[in-house]
């Protein structure tokens, strides 16, 4: 286990308009802000189309199963973090039969609209919280 304690330098609370890309977006908006570091605090909205992956194996490193889909969804949650600059969001979402999510990737489009919280805390390292994958 690896801990680090900081505090939150700003909030960044971002709204996307219909048509937007969500990733597309917090790419956007962390480059814009100048953030390296930080952590997802929520999201909420809808999509017209999302693009998620998830892992696909046990092996290390896993796998990646890829999978997309057009239709109204609720977004439920949006979370992750910000590693010196790169987003790494997961999106949760659902339609009347279902709830799903993963590894958010570009193609989830805003439908209405949708609210996502950043917290940035430059005084933590994250640059080696993920060693499997080398974030």
């Amino acid at each position: 286990m690896v801990t680090q304690t900081t505090e939150c330098k700003r909030v960044l609370a971002m709204r996307l308009n219909p048509g937007e890309d969500i990733l597309q977006s917090l790419r956007a908006a962390v480059k814009e802000n100048n953030i390296q570091n930080g952590f997802f605090l929520g999201g909420a909205g809808s999509v017209s189309r999302y693009r998620v992956h998830v892992v696909e194996t046990t092996n290390l490193p896993p796998g990646d199963l890829f999978f997309e889909e057009d239709g109204p969804y609720d977004v439920l949650d949006v979370t992750g973090v910000v590693i010196n600059g790169r987003v790494h969001a997961h999106i949760v979402f659902s339609d009347k039969e279902k709830a799903s999510g993963g590894h958010l990737e570009e193609g989830c489009t805003v439908l209405t609209f949708a609210m996502i919280v950043l917290a940035e805390t430059p005084g933590v390292d994250l640059t080696d919280w993920d060693s499997i994958r080398s974030l």
